[in-house]
């Protein structure tokens, strides 16, 4: 009985002393509460008060383009815009409560909402359903994010059916809300927003935080598809793989950037100045908008291109293949050809021209695209044309010099099966040529001799085995023939160039180095063979081709340019190691190919194109397309001969096929773009 009373005398006490420790933490909590209202009070009223001012970018129209004689090429183009700029603290439920009244407002199209869209915002409007796709066991056993995409896995079609179109227009603008950053305007809708649309949500302004009505712009083609590959198109927002790239050079997610072409290559010069903005808010909302400082548009553009030469060289390119394709035969693979206008002295582009012959799905028919980068981004044997870079090769490593001669003989090496020779001496009439008569017939022998030479073999004996140093040589020529611009970049002022397909020479055999000396074994863009004919053409400079030919300072709408802010000067990137009479002997040689007997170009110095004194090499070369033999056939060209205005390069791919009717469609293209570019000088002039 004495041990039991001892025992309960203990319980007051502890009781007690918990009732006591309760009160001391009270008491502190009370006491912390008074200190934070009576002495901090004002501290925190004023900063719920507090307004932030934040300056961000808004973007301005990008320059503008024009042609050589200041024709518009690439305008912009006014239209309103629906904008939305985020708060600084984002509040999931007040951004869909905004989507949801913009929508009444505005149609919004929903083409661009992706599956993940949807679930997404299934599981938002559907909270208690979405978290009943887990156990509780689940949800406590997988972290966060592993929990969310088990429970996006789990939303099934028959869910995601349940939202109606009036949802997914919601999503659609909601979508537009959550790409950028807080307080970055980002484009809701751009796209055909009527003059009802645009003033009802001016109205609604008040009842849409964060909305806006503004002026967009647009790109425009006056010219329409011409030279539309070159002029390049322009993202809505930046491209995620270079978005950290733009993001610190100052660009916000939903600004305009060059995608490709002149449009990417020049991007920093046609982006313009920014507009400065301030946002003025309060607990992460906006309050209002003030303009900091003006911005400016973009810079201009002024182009070498002469656009009204280029659609009448593109007329002509559709025109030849439509009659070649009807009139001969073995033109299944023909589909494109490829023609560069250069000013050899300069490098200026007066014409980049490429079209393609495709089935159009939608229109059920064949129709012709612009594809004038194929002159820089796709590469073909050429064949003969590049036959003047062999010379002038077997001239500078000193195998030859000009007024040798050389026998034009079929050539048969030990182990091959069939002799090597030129198309015209194949029955074996064996005939001493120098240079000069090599161009003119386009000798085949005379340039494998080159290469043979070249590869230290002087002396040749039916049936010898061909015995050099394969790599060597192609080495060797290649070299000779970068300095012409062939196999290398040209460096014009666009990107995407390729510099060709070099050939394994290592795993081939001794006579594909003989290949490489006639153009079947590496392959060449047309821009390149343009430089090449142009180095030529000058005396020997190898002229960096340009398309861009000054900047300017923007101007007062389209109609007045600003004043030049740089113009882009004429660059030579090298001087062959040929001597000055080397040179003119190949000038020689492409002179007889137009205008002596036995010229295998002498279509373009007949009748009317006489006068126009072109001088020229023709090329074919056999190839392979589609699993099928094919010949690929090209023109380099230059006139007037004593002083060159123009200098032109033309391939046409899979021309005919292998043993079908020899088509001069590269010729028939020559001769007419030649005389239209000098009627158009003419008429000028007059």
């Amino acid at each position: 009985m004495g041990k039991n009373k001892k025992k309960k005398t203990h319980i007051p006490l502890r009781i007690n002393l918990l009732f006591f420790a309760v009160f001391i933490l009270f008491a502190a909590l009370i006491f912390r509460l008074g200190y934070v209202q009576i002495v901090h009070g004002e501290d925190a009223k004023r900063e719920l008060d507090r307004t932030e001012d934040v300056t961000v970018s808004t973007s301005v129209p990008r320059g503008l383009i024009y042609d050589r004689d200041h024709q518009p090429v690439v305008g912009n183009q006014a239209e309103r815009a629906i904008t939305y700029t985020a708060p600084k603290k984002f509040d999931q439920e007040k951004t869909l409560e905004t989507a949801k009244k913009l929508a009444t407002l505005i149609e919004q199209k929903t083409d661009k909402i992706t599956e993940r869209d949807q679930i997404d915002f299934w599981i938002l409007l559907h909270p208690d359903e979405a978290k009943a796709k887990l156990t509780k066991e689940e949800w406590d056993e997988y972290k966060d994010e592993k929990a969310a995409e088990l429970q996006r896995e789990r939303v099934t079609d028959e869910d995601l059916a349940m939202l109606s179109d009036d949802d997914l227009e919601v999503l659609a603008i909601y979508r537009e809300f959550t790409k950028g950053y807080a307080l970055d305007p980002q484009i809701v809708k751009n796209k055909d927003v009527s003059l009802e649309e645009f003033a009802r949500v001016s109205e609604n302004l008040h009842d849409l935080p964060g909305v806006d009505t503004t002026m967009d712009w647009q790109r425009t083609y006056p010219f329409k598809d011409t030279l539309r590959t070159i002029l390049g198109n322009v993202n809505s927002g930046l491209p995620a793989e270079k978005l950290a790239y733009y993001e610190a050079h100052g660009y916000s997610r939903s600004d305009r950037v060059g995608k490709s072409y002149l449009e990417l290559q020049y991007e920093d010069v046609l982006q313009g100045q920014k507009e400065k903005v301030k946002n003025v808010t309060k607990s992460g909302q906006i309050l209002e908008t003030d303009i900091v400082s003006e911005g400016a548009r973009g810079k201009d553009l002024v182009l070498t291109t002469d656009m009204e030469l280029q659609q009448k060289v593109d007329e002509i390119i559709e025109d030849e293949l439509r009659k070649t394709k009807a009139n001969y035969g073995g033109t299944q693979l023909l589909d494109r050809a490829f023609v560069t206008l250069m000013n050899p002295f300069t490098g200026e582009i007066l014409a980049l021209s490429g079209k393609q012959y495709t089935y159009d799905e939608d229109e059920k028919q064949y129709v012709f695209r612009d594809f004038a980068s194929g002159n820089f981004t796709t590469a073909y044997a050429p064949g003969s044309a590049v036959k003047g870079a062999t010379v002038l090769t077997g001239f500078m490593t000193g195998v030859n010099k000009p007024g040798d001669t050389i026998l034009d003989e079929p050539l048969y090496f030990h182990g091959a099966t069939k002799s090597k020779s030129s198309w015209f001496n194949r029955g074996g009439s064996n005939q001493w040529m120098n240079e000069k008569d090599a161009l003119r017939r386009s000798s085949n022998v005379y340039m494998f001799k080159t290469a043979m030479r070249i590869g230290g073999v002087y002396n040749y004996s039916r049936g010898d085995y061909l015995s050099i140093d394969k790599v060597k040589t192609v080495e060797k020529m290649r070299y000779y023939f970068n300095q012409f611009g062939l196999g290398a970049m040209t460096g014009i002022d666009l990107p995407g160039e390729m510099p060709g397909y070099k050939g394994d020479i290592a795993n081939a055999n001794a006579g594909n180095a003989l290949d490489f000396a006639i153009g079947q074994y590496d392959t060449f863009t047309n821009l390149q063979l343009a430089q090449y004919v142009s180095t030529i053409a000058n005396g020997g400079y190898r002229m960096q081709p340009h398309i861009v030919k000054e900047i300017r300072e923007p101007g007062e709408g389209e109609e007045k340019l600003g004043a030049i802010a740089q113009e882009i000067k004429p660059k030579a990137l090298n001087r062959i190691d040929a001597t000055k009479g080397e040179i003119e002997s190949v000038q020689d040689g492409f002179w007889r190919v137009v205008h002596s007997s036995g010229g295998t170009g002498t279509a373009l110095g007949e009748n009317e194109y006489k006068k126009l004194r072109i001088a020229a090499k023709t090329g074919t070369a056999e190839t392979y397309d589609q699993g099928q033999s094919v010949w690929n056939l090209s023109l380099v060209a230059y006139a007037p001969y004593e002083n060159p205005e123009i200098a032109m390069s033309i391939i046409v791919p899979s021309a005919y096929l292998d043993g079908a009717t020899e088509n001069k469609i590269n010729s028939d293209i020559g001769k007419r773009v030649m005389k239209a570019y000098f009627d158009l000088m003419k008429e000028r002039e007059d």
